[in-house]
């Protein structure tokens, strides 16, 4: 699949309801260049999947999507092997929704936890804290070791991209000139999202939660993906009153990485991981 037909694939996803954000195109790709896959029939492309290979030993899988007419004949098949096939030899994970679960396990792959996508409103006050502030002003080389305590594989390149989007806003917070806590808002077809939010502990991610909720325009949507293994990510959600919008089971094919759920508070996507 070449960038723009990137394009295509987010479009199912919006018609999907998973509400891909504006400009998440260019990050996707910079993720991985060969990792998108379309299926063609006569020419007129009817359906699409990610495979992106971080590393030799990890790879995501997402964006699976048929269009309605010719689902049940197989063309997501082929589509799904085909990823299978570039992911060999990788511990492989996804994203998957309640339909489709029974038919992941089918294909090698086992449920470790939930992810919960909650929805809420933007708005608030900025917090007075000198410590939060743009992620621009943090060394990026300082924002990737931060970041991989909660990725199993590097994702540099993406995160170049993911950081500084177009209409997002990146904060974080450093401590004793070390970075505690980051997050990204973004605008989606609906809304925005908060994705990451990483934070050293609850406090943390509280004060950067109303930080991003206050950098953009007031009583829109706002939706963050939580992961069900931190509790204080559970408790945060029901603070402010968020409103469950669905779920999916993150899978994987080898084994669960171990990840540092405790302060991880909001994933980045559903579609690379």
């Amino acid at each position: 699949m070449m960038q723009n037909e990137i394009d295509f694939a987010i479009e199912l996803a919006t018609t999907e309801g998973w509400n891909p954000g504006l400009h998440d195109r260019d990050c996707f790709y910079a993720a991985d260049r060969n990792g998108f896959f379309i299926g063609l029939l006569n020419g007129q492309p009817i359906a699409c999947l990610s495979a992106v290979k971080y590393s030799d030993s990890f790879g995501f899988m997402g964006l699976y999507i048929v269009k309605e007419p010719y689902r049940g004949q197989q063309y997501g098949l082929r589509l799904w092997h085909a990823g299978l096939n570039y992911l060999k030899g990788c511990n492989i994970g996804l994203d998957g929704v309640v339909a489709q679960q029974d038919n992941y396990i089918k294909s090698g792959f086992q449920a470790a936890y939930r992810n919960i996508r909650y929805q809420g409103l933007t708005g608030g006050q900025f917090p007075c804290n000198p410590e939060l502030i743009e992620l621009a002003n943090i060394p990026f080389a300082q924002i990737c070791l931060y970041d991989s305590a909660f990725f199993p594989a590097d994702r540099t390149k993406f995160l170049k991209l993911w950081l500084t989007q177009p209409d997002s806003i990146a904060l974080g917070i450093i401590r004793n000139n070390r970075i505690v806590a980051y997050g990204v808002i973004r605008p989606c077809r609906i809304g925005y999202k908060i994705a990451p939010l990483f934070a050293d502990n609850p406090l943390l991610a509280e004060t950067l939660w109303l930080g991003l909720l206050a950098a953009v325009e007031e009583n829109q949507s706002v939706f963050l993906d939580i992961c069900e293994n931190n509790p204080h990510a559970r408790a945060l959600v029901k603070r402010h009153d968020l409103q469950i919008v669905f779920e999916t089971s993150r899978m994987y094919t080898k084994y669960m990485p171990t990840l540092d759920f405790e302060r991880m508070y909001g994933i980045t996507s559903f579609e690379l991981g």
